[in-house]
């Protein structure tokens, strides 16, 4: 049972109007104080309180009371039916509740972005998000954490694992499965190849496409990413065939070189996740046997906890049977 309080000469005996609490940089009461306190206010007694945290009453007490003495005022009037505040312990319940507030909210906003209920991710990304495997990721990985922002950057391989190194992307999925100094690599899924054609070009009506068939197409790329990995695979298989390929690169984005396409100024090739995109004026055929591997870079220094959940659920996919897409 609470009991009378003690008369302590610490504590002053002034007029209300005139009672303050003192500053204290290096206080010493805990979290748990204020809890106590905060309890026993609500519940007006050290025992309902001391039951309703599960706590002795005689800890609760004490606890109390250690804090009245860091503070050099009594909080409470004891009385045999309980505990009412005094003037200080009314000056001292806003703050304190307060206080307890902003620890509770820190605490769930931590422990939110540790479950990736909230955060950031900077995605860097080669392939297309039309389709495929990075269309599914990061639909499902937004269904799954609707509160986390996904940013999606565009680049080519080279710069994107720069950025993984740097922290300035949290990962990247690109093309091969070449392993980088400083970082981690994993093959994840594999793309067709697919030549895009002119609706009219006399390779249309072949349902597959073979590297033969090329050897004296002309070639256009773009001279933003992917154009220079496309140069290079098409530099690597044509050669190949004893010839030099013709290939011009144009400083046009995606949707531009399709036109370019359209308007029978060459072909080129693209991957598997494009295709579902319809476009007038072109078609795409299958290059046989070629398909592209693609794999997530990223940093064993990057401690962003969406960054681990968007690399668990990509491996999870990674693993999962995937159906292909017909070209259009």
């Amino acid at each position: 049972m609470d009991g009378p309080d003690d008369i302590d000469p610490r504590r002053s005996n002034k007029a209300p109007d005139e009672i303050l609490i003192p500053e204290l940089p290096r206080s010493r009461i805990k979290l748990h104080h204020l809890r106590y306190f905060v309890a026993a206010v609500e519940h007006g007694s050290f025992r309902k309180a001391g039951r309703a945290l599960d706590i002795e009453e005689s800890a609760i007490s004490r606890r109390i009371r250690d804090m009245e003495d860091e503070l050099g005022a009594s909080l409470f009037q004891r009385h045999a039916g309980g505990v009412r505040l005094t003037i200080a312990g009314e000056r001292f319940l806003g703050p304190a509740r307060k206080a307890l507030r902003h620890i509770d909210t820190g605490a769930s906003d931590v422990a939110a972005v540790g479950r990736s209920e909230e955060g950031h991710v900077r995605v860097g990304v080669f392939s297309s998000l039309a389709s495929g495997f990075l269309f599914d990721l990061l639909r499902q990985f937004g269904r799954l954490h609707p509160n986390v922002r996904v940013d999606p950057v565009e680049g080519n391989p080279a710069e994107h694992v720069a950025a993984v190194r740097t922290l300035t992307l949290d990962v990247a999925f690109i093309t091969g499965t070449k392993t980088w100094d400083g970082c981690e690599t994993e093959h994840l899924w594999c793309e067709r190849v697919f030549v895009v054609l002119p609706d009219d070009h006399p390779l249309a009506d072949k349902a597959e496409i073979g590297w033969p068939d090329l050897a004296a197409e002309r070639f256009i790329v773009s001279d933003v990413a992917p154009g220079q990995e496309v140069h290079n695979f098409l530099v690597a298989h044509l050669s190949d065939l004893g010839s030099h390929p013709d290939i011009q690169s144009q400083h046009v984005g995606r949707d531009n070189m399709l036109s370019l396409v359209a308007v029978g100024r060459g072909i080129t090739l693209t991957s598997e996740a494009t295709i579902v995109a319809k476009f007038p004026g072109i078609i795409y055929r299958e290059l046989t046997g070629e398909v592209l591997p693609f794999s997530m870079v990223w940093s064993t220094r990057n401690d962003n906890p969406a960054c681990r959940r968007l690399l668990s659920l990509a491996r999870t996919l990674g693993h999962t049977p995937r159906a292909s897409h017909q070209p259009a």
